[in-house]
């Protein structure tokens, strides 16, 4: 069986060391730097945390590689041991409840008519003669939207493992039938979950997503004057 991983931590580094390396969206923020890999104690203690065994590309990668820091945009969260307890870092990692993790990932989305009666009553500001009363009715209806589309019960089975910037974020399924896969959450912008597709429309998996960043990056990085 070949190691999907060989080499990955060399090339990092020797793509960190370019001149032109800094023009890769996101290095400025994670540095190139890769953490540590876990020990396989730690990836141990970590899953029996959690109550799930982790996606065998992502778990491998911790073993092998790295237990985070320079990936994708601003990099891949790191999984730490903190006041004994073992916890995903990073902008937005906060949202994922380590708890559930072990809980299927949901299929669909939010209920289909609780969302369309929603969208309905979204205030128009040419239906209020004050704009300070339209301020507030919006106000008002945004926090229902943020309660239908951010509910908990959304990303159980999940955690967050990239930021993109703007509140956008990228998920790594931990649980369900899309175990092992990459979300995109563009929710902050009004557009909802989905997975992550490669050219031929099939599920982008952990090892796809971090390998083709770094194929992109070397490209950006490496590529001669003669080639901008």
């Amino acid at each position: 069986m070949v190691d999907q991983w060989a080499g990955i931590r060399d090339r990092v580094g020797a793509l960190g060391a370019q001149p032109a390396s800094s023009a890769v969206f996101g290095s400025l923020g994670h540095g190139w730097v890769l953490e540590e890999p876990l020990t396989g104690n730690g990836l141990a203690e970590l899953e029996e945390q959690i109550g799930a065994r982790l996606p065998e590309e992502y778990r491998t990668f911790l073993l092998q590689v790295a237990a985070g820091g320079a990936g994708p945009a601003y990099g891949l969260f790191p999984v730490r041991r903190v006041q004994g307890r073992w916890l995903w870092e990073g902008d937005g990692a906060d949202l994922a409840d380590l708890s559930t993790i072990a809980e299927p990932f949901p299929d669909q989305g939010p209920d289909p008519k609780a969302l369309e009666e929603l969208l309905a009553r979204r205030p128009e500001e040419e239906e209020f003669d004050e704009i300070e009363d339209f301020d507030d009715a919006f106000e008002a209806w945004d926090e229902q939207w943020a309660a239908l589309m951010f509910a908990p019960e959304r990303t159980v089975g999940a955690v967050p493992i990239s930021h993109l910037g703007c509140a956008q974020r990228e998920w790594l399924i931990i649980s369900g039938r899309h175990r092992g896969t990459i979300w995109s959450d563009r929710r902050a912008d009004d557009i909802d979950l989905m997975p992550l597709l490669d050219d031929d429309r099939k599920p982008v998996t952990f090892a796809r997503w971090f390998t083709t960043w770094l194929e992109q990056a070397e490209h950006v990085a490496l590529k001669s004057p003669s080639d901008t």
